[in-house]
């Protein structure tokens, strides 16, 4: 079956320059470590690949190569210097199971973080997400980081879905994963303001992070970065296409007055369950999730959706659609082909 991919958020595909890449980087088989001619070049390309990537995001501190956006919040959250921790009520799992005890900073039906619930962040880690990787919607970090640094803060910015889409926000650390935008699974990095935020370990990445490097995946990370995001205007006309149809079929978008990444929207088909639309979209060759990836394969309902103040049932009915690089306006128009026909059963 021809399938349509609307599934970015959870993982895009990986681009034919990273694959390039990633080859080349396979082909020097030396580590990074070893002192001699092969080791040396492996190191160089891993040294080239790490001021790529910072120079295609734009950060001019440390970049600490890790396995992905998840590892990468998990040095951030266990080895902060700062005393406290304190997370908003929409991060992804990656965050909250480091981040037990954590003080839960709340969210407004639009899924905005209030900022009058940020309390005392004085020798605190504050995490909040850049884009939510469920909705979409993107936080006011500019602002957020003016407050947590003047309080004596330290701001953790989840930057997963939004690396290599849109600029990264003002943050003393944040997370990036390679297969969010086109690079291959298993690479990602923690972006540090400087190396004193957090304790280091010893071993490699400057001590910061310990096993061989992964030079093939770090240059073809760097490589997908260097393809560009000029492809996001397009992916903004697509998703309102997609949203003008559902809102005229009877679905509802969620937070559809917040500013939203144009690569994700949630959308709710009342009295039809998420369950229920992924079975049928899936078995006419559509791929779209229901929450995030890492939990969609869950009956609860999504803690995310629940936080902006939906009912268990109302989250239940909510799907994903996710908007990548290669997505055409047929790819869409198929989707909508199959959603159609459950609204308009919903509806009688």
């Amino acid at each position: 079956m021809n399938r349509t991919y609307l599934d970015h958020a959870a993982s895009a595909p990986m681009l034919p320059q990273a694959r390039e890449a990633m080859l080349a980087g396979l082909a020097l088989n030396a580590n990074p470590s070893s002192p001699h001619a092969g080791g040396r070049a492996a190191r160089r390309a891993l040294e080239d690949a790490r001021e790529q990537v910072a120079q295609a995001l734009g950060w001019q501190g440390e970049v600490v190569f890790t396995s992905g956006a998840s590892e990468a919040l998990a040095i951030a959250l266990g080895r902060s210097h700062a005393r406290r921790r304190a997370v908003s009520a929409v991060e992804h799992e990656a965050v909250t199971r480091h981040a037990t005890g954590a003080r839960k900073l709340a969210v407004g039906p639009d899924g905005l973080f209030d900022m009058g619930a940020l309390g005392d962040v004085a020798d605190t880690l504050v995490a909040v997400q850049q884009v939510n990787n469920e909705t979409g919607v993107m936080q006011p970090l500019g602002q957020l980081a003016e407050v947590v640094r003047a309080g004596g803060g330290v701001l953790l910015a989840d930057c997963a879905q939004g690396a290599g889409k849109i600029a990264l926000p003002d943050c003393d650390m944040a997370a990036v994963s390679a297969h969010k935008f086109g690079g291959p699974p298993g690479i990602g990095a923690l972006l540090l303001r400087n190396f004193d935020l957090i304790a280091p370990t010893g071993g490699q990445e400057r001590g910061y992070r310990g096993g061989t490097e992964n030079v093939a995946g770090a240059m073809a990370m760097a490589a997908a970065l260097g393809a560009g995001s000029g492809w996001m205007t397009e992916a903004l006309g697509l998703r309102a296409m997609l949203e003008d149809a559902l809102i005229d079929a009877g679905g509802e978008v969620i937070a559809p007055a917040s500013p939203r990444i144009a690569t994700i929207g949630s959308y709710r088909l009342p009295g039809i369950s998420a369950a229920v639309q992924l079975i049928r979209l899936d078995s006419a060759g559509i791929a779209v999730s229901a929450g995030s990836a890492c939990s969609s394969g869950s009956l609860k309902a999504s803690h995310v959706l629940t936080a902006m103040g939906m009912s268990e049932k109302a989250a239940g009915e909510v799907i994903r659609v996710s908007i990548g690089r290669e997505t055409t306006e047929n790819d869409i128009t198929r989707f909508l082909d199959a959603w159609t026909p459950m609204a308009r059963q919903a509806a009688a």
